[in-house]
């Protein structure tokens, strides 16, 4: 039985704060302001759920460190998080984040660009100080752990757009599994955990014991934000059917390819192979009409809650001999709190 998701908001809640208030320390406050620094808060002061620099703070805590200890990696994890949004809204052509116009539709292109540059960059100067905190041998290792989690993520990237700049569509569920476990997982869960446990432990644990609970996680994760895409609201803060409109391979559109008549399938294909911007609304229609049609939604919400249910099974074996504590509460009612998100 799956913990409770109720102790994961407030944590998400003072966490967050503490992280954007220690982030403010690593924004230069210089020139070119307009050009280059003013941008470089706009993503990290819009707000977000805080998930990853919160988990990475309360798995510290949860194996007995403390937030001053873990702060600096929130603060990078969050940085990091934000250079890569940027960038993944120009690839995406994204029209909003957060509730506003995406950064390159504030500042155009070559702007934007350089400050998601700039993000990536300033995301390792707090990491800089863990060298003199835990020890040579230590701070390497984290430096190791921002490296594979890098390259992960640009791996996962580089998969989902090239499906979409070659137009691939007979994919399989695996293939989208493996792809999110790259671009969302490591960075959302994995890295932001294993960080924790490195900095608390001094690097006594065998950090690789976390990767099938972060994957589990982030994977729920991600498909639940697939299908918020289609029912998205106010507290979304992102475009209604934006993936659709930008032709991303979700569970949904690889469920309804497999399922599709021949005709379906050629008229998918079709649609799928322009860009967004010669992108028709009734073929948006269609899409959506058609993952009604074949239940691609119910199949993806199956998956996903199949996904979480093995996370909660992964958290209880990591985590179940650590004393009690709001962190612990907080990592335990994860796989549940995907789901009551907005």
């Amino acid at each position: 039985m799956m913990a409770s998701g109720e102790s994961v908001t407030p944590l998400l809640k003072e966490y967050g704060a503490i992280t954007r208030d220690a982030l403010q320390r690593f924004l230069p406050q210089q020139e070119p302001r307009k050009f280059l620094y003013e941008p470089i808060a706009d993503y990290p002061m819009r707000g977000g759920k805080m998930m990853r620099p919160s988990l990475c703070i309360a798995t510290t805590k949860a194996f007995g460190g403390s937030i001053d200890d873990a702060i600096n990696a929130a603060v990078s994890i969050e940085l990091m998080h934000n250079a890569l949004l940027i960038h993944d809204d120009i690839e995406d052509g994204s029209d909003e984040r957060r509730g506003e116009p995406t950064l390159h539709k504030k500042h155009g292109l070559p702007l934007a660009l350089n400050v998601g540059d700039a993000l990536v960059l300033l995301s390792v100067r707090p990491l800089i100080e863990y060298t003199n905190i835990l020890g040579p041998l230590c701070g390497k290792q984290v430096f190791e752990e921002l490296d594979r989690m890098g390259i992960e993520s640009a791996e996962g990237q580089a998969m989902e757009l090239g499906w979409r700049q070659y137009n691939q569509c007979n994919l399989v569920d695996q293939d989208y599994l493996l792809m999110i476990l790259k671009k969302t997982c490591w960075l959302a869960t994995i890295y932001p955990m294993r960080m924790g446990v490195l900095i608390a432990t001094r690097g006594a644990h065998d950090l690789n014991r976390y990767i099938r609970f972060g994957f589990f996680l982030g994977a729920a994760f991600q498909i639940q934000d697939d299908i918020l895409n289609l029912y998205a609201d106010d507290n979304y803060g992102k475009e209604l059917n934006g993936d659709l409109w930008e032709g991303k391979r979700t569970l949904m559109i690889i469920r309804l390819h497999g399922l599709a008549t021949k005709s379906e399938k050629a008229r998918l294909q079709l649609i799928l192979s322009v860009g967004r911007e010669a992108r028709d609304p009734a073929d948006v229609d269609w899409l959506r009409d058609r993952i009604a049609h074949y239940k691609c939604i119910e199949y993806a919400q199956r998956i996903a809650h199949g996904l979480a249910g093995a996370a909660q099974h992964e958290a209880d074996r990591l985590f179940s001999h650590l004393p009690p504590s709001r962190d612990k509460d907080f990592i335990l009612g994860l796989s549940k709190w995907v789901f009551e998100r907005n």
